[in-house]
């Protein structure tokens, strides 16, 4: 059962809508600066409109003024840091470590906390530490009263089919879930993927992976896994990579809490 603190701040995230929009912006960690988060206190601006923003544990300070506003979006910040997730060294196995515990990200100005979780690696024992500093992150935002996001990310997932991951989802999200985590993010799977959120007793949110050839294409992306049970997405480079973050994110906020249809929002904000 959660915390008050938990309940509070969950809802706090979702502010009496059924969906949200999340807008990643830790890609540093992983990938070091990309186009669109060169600057990233002055990019940040432009997607004040979301519901969250994830990021890593040190950005909060150099993007502090975007959070001071009643309306401003929710910060998360992210507890672990694993292998896997530097695409471009071509990893193959995930090893995972703390990058600060929760209180740490508290003291940053976290509304929430996001974990990650990969298995099936080359070596058991490394799943079973991966399972430990997730249950470890869950343990301390249990303590906090702060909502935690569990994120399933398979080794390789954003080079991957969608349709190869779906195992690897369907089961990581469940363990995600039996472990503690509040809302769990991954990657959407294609048709498959409300296989994927009827088995999880807890919010799914759908991340956008790669940037998408066409900005039409991540809104039916996101179409997609809410018409599958998604409960959200959260999506970094198909929204800071756009030609107008801002007017992509307003698009995909449409998209995804009033349901509308992706090819009709397009021709409304211009989208190609």
């Amino acid at each position: 059962m959660a915390t008050t603190g938990e309940s509070i701040r969950l809802e706090r995230l979702f502010a009496g809508s059924e969906n949200i929009v999340i807008v990643a912006v830790d890609h540093g960690l992983y990938f070091g600066p990309l186009p669109g988060m060169i600057n990233l206190p002055e990019a940040i601006h432009s997607i004040a409109g979301a519901d969250g923003i994830l990021m890593g544990p040190g950005m909060p300070a150099h993007c502090q003024g975007v959070f001071y506003k009643r309306e401003s979006p929710r910060l998360i910040i992210r507890l672990n840091w694993g292998s896997n997730y530097a695409a471009q060294w071509n990893y193959k196995h995930s090893h995972s470590v703390w990058m600060t515990d929760v209180a740490g990200a508290v003291r940053e100005g976290a509304d929430l906390v996001i974990g990650s979780l990969t298995m099936q690696n080359p070596d058991e024992f490394e799943d079973a530490h991966n399972v430990e500093i997730f249950a470890k992150c869950v343990e301390e935002k249990k303590v906090l009263g702060i909502p935690m996001i569990g994120e399933v990310y398979p080794t390789g997932g954003d080079d991957k089919k969608p349709a190869d991951l779906q195992q690897s989802v369907f089961i990581g999200c469940r363990m995600a879930a039996e472990l503690g985590a509040d809302l769990v993010k991954t990657f959407y799977t294609g048709p498959q993927f409300s296989e994927v959120t009827k088995a999880c007793p807890v919010p799914v949110l759908a991340l956008g992976a790669k940037k998408t050839p066409r900005e039409i294409d991540a809104l039916r992306l996101a179409a997609d896994a809410m018409e599958a049970g998604a409960r959200g997405i959260v999506f970094g480079r198909n929204v800071l990579q756009a030609k107008s973050p801002e007017k992509l994110l307003d698009a995909l906020k449409e998209v995804v809490k009033l349901h509308k249809a992706p090819d009709t929002v397009a021709k409304q904000y211009g989208l190609d």
